[in-house]
Order: C-alpha cells, then sequence, then structure tokens
C-alpha cells in the first residue's frame, strides 16, 4: 500500500503502523522496500545510503538484537514529513533485556517512500520481569 505525501492525520498514523509491522517481521528485505533506492539513513552515530545499505545495516541489528519487538507512536506530521517516538525491546546473546527509547524523523518522496530517516535512541537495561511489549 502506498500511502502518498501530503499526509493527514489519518494517512500519518496508517504510516506510522505500516512501519511498525514491517520492522517488527524483522525481515531487512521487507523494510527496505518502504525506502528509496538511495535513502539517507542516520541511525545514531552511523550513516549510510540505499537500500542494500539499509538491508546490512538491519541484518547486522537483528543478529546483535535478538526477540526484537516494536512500538512506533506518531508525535508530528506536515506535508512530506513525519516525526515518531518509538520503544523496543530486545535481548543480547547473554540474555541480558534492553529497552531502546527514541524519536525518528522521516521525509517522504512524492510517491510515499521515505528518502531520509534520522534516528536517535538511547538504550536501557531492563529485568525480563520489566518488559512491557
Amino acid at each position: 500500500m502506498s500511502i502518498k505525501p501530503p499526509f493527514t492525520e489519518e494517512t500519518a498514523r496508517l504510516k506510522v503502523k505500516l512501519a511498525e509491522d514491517a520492522w517488527n517481521s524483522r525481515d531487512p528485505e521487507r523494510v527496505s522496500k518502504a525506502y528509496t533506492v538511495d535513502s539517507d539513513w542516520r541511525n545514531r552515530g552511523e550513516f549510510f545510503q540505499g537500500r542494500e545499505a539499509i538491508v546490512t545495516f538491519l541484518t547486522h541489528k537483528w543478529e546483535k538484537e535478538l526477540d526484537y519487538k516494536l512500538m512506533k507512536e506518531l508525535w508530528c506530521y506536515t506535508g512530506n514529513r513525519i516525526s515518531v517516538r518509538f520503544e523496543y525491546e530486545w535481548r543480547d546473546a547473554a540474555g541480558q533485556w534492553y529497552r531502546t527509547h527514541g524519536n525518528e524523523h522521516w521525509e517522504f518522496d512524492e510517491e510515499g517512500l521515505m528518502r531520509r530517516r534520522d534516528m536517535s535512541a538511547n538504550d536501557v537495561k531492563i529485568s525480563e520481569s520489566d518488559r512491557r511489549l
């Protein structure tokens, strides 16, 4: 489903939900299809460009972040931009659980593909009993 800008509250919320569902699939190829072929990414301190780099990044991410589960929430939108807050939980290979809190700013092309993604986040150690997702 292609949701194109300019966004309304309804279409922005739907775009966020579709992104959440794709990321929770933990399928790097599926996720990468939502981005332009030359999409610019900032993920914390990493900067890269293009779908191939997105697939590589997500493959490594989900090899490290086991049992990943994500929640995204619309923060604001205008024209061809959406901002979200998110939380996700995951565990490392040693069994330590984490909750990652952050924000993303998205910019879309006229076809509704994301051409820019800026992400900032922090990881917090949690016990398994503190999981919410």
